[in-house]
């Protein structure tokens, strides 16, 4: 699993008028972040400062609490709970909740919401960066996702151990789709790959930027992950290795991917090591793109394109590549 990083929050500033709120709508709810808030301020919380969107709708909140099928018995993670409403809906279904808040108001709030309840003594929260810190023990995972950290919230949970039982995770409306395209559609790319080899992913639900205060410039969704128990015994950083030079040219075919600049020198390379480790003398004269197009044409996948190739396929590649010491 590659290492999960983060960066700067960057978001455009919103507009300083607050939206009325309507009739029955709750002031809770978890924080994701967008490219940039549009609409009114949160008229409790600055939410510009990290980018946060709180989720206003109860039934949004409920029917992904529910999509998690949770147990009595389960420990639940959820990352980003901003104030709360997804929150106090998990609570009465599980054991435990984990909550990871970067924001210390936001922790406060939900704190403040389950003083003096049952539910308080279920409720764990953690301040923090949640990418750099070390995950505690969890069966599923909840949230409402800050959507600059999508992909290494991701990869984060699938690398953990023990592995969960899944994850209900909202996610900007292109990033969801991209996790669950399926090969020759327009959206089926090298994170669709990578994901799907170590879990299976369903997309169940659209939700609209109106269940959002303030509102963000994109759509969103909820998918549920499922991490594949156990995982195959890939190393993710060769697998993601050959995504990264196929994928770059998803629509050429292979030998055309491989051509391109800088691929045959890095693979030179680390055949070289590979050699000095193993001890295998390299004959005088060799050629390294003549040594690839062997490959290429001993697998069968020479004329193949990435855009069309499944998990399978990549697997039967990659075994050919290592097959050859690469």
């Amino acid at each position: 699993m590659p290492k999960a990083t983060t960066s700067t929050f960057r978001v455009q500033p919103t507009s300083a008028a607050a939206r009325p709120k309507k009739n029955g709508e709750s002031s809770a709810g978890g924080s994701a972040a967008g490219g940039g808030g549009s609409g009114a301020r949160n008229h409790l919380f600055d939410t510009a400062k990290f980018g946060q969107h709180i989720l206003t709708n109860p039934l949004v909140a409920q029917g992904i609490v529910d999509k998690a099928n949770l147990k009595p018995t389960d420990v639940v993670l959820e990352v980003g709970p901003g104030t709360g409403n997804l929150t106090v809906r998990i609570l009465p279904a599980c054991r435990k909740v984990i909550a990871s808040e970067m924001d210390p108001r936001m922790a406060a709030e939900v704190q403040k919401r389950v003083l003096g309840k049952p539910e308080q003594k279920k409720l764990e929260l953690i301040v923090g960066d949640f990418i750099k810190i070390d995950l505690p023990y969890f069966d599923v995972c909840i949230s409402n996702t800050p959507y600059q950290i999508s992909s290494p919230l991701v990869f984060k949970l699938l690398s953990q151990r023990p592995i969960p039982r899944c994850a209900v995770l909202m996610f900007q409306r292109e990033f969801a789709l991209r996790l669950v395209a399926t090969p020759n559609t327009k959206l089926w790319c090298r994170l669709s790959a990578n994901v799907q080899l170590y879990a299976r992913v369903e997309h169940i639900m659209k939700v609209g930027k109106g269940n959002f205060r303030p509102p963000p410039q994109v759509e969103s969704s909820v998918v549920r992950i499922m991490p594949r128990d156990p995982p195959p015994p890939i190393k993710f950083e060769e697998f993601d290795g050959l995504n990264r030079v196929i994928f770059s040219r998803a629509n050429k075919t292979l030998r055309a991917g491989f051509k391109a600049r800088g691929v045959a020198e890095m693979l030179e390379k680390n055949y070289r090591t590979w050699c000095a480790e193993q001890g295998v003398i390299i004959e005088d004269g060799f050629d390294i793109k003549k040594k690839i197009d062997d490959i290429l044409e001993e697998s069968g996948y020479s004329d193949n394109r990435a855009a069309k190739m499944d998990v399978d396929d990549l697997l039967k590649l990659l075994a050919a590549f290592n097959v050859a010491g690469m």
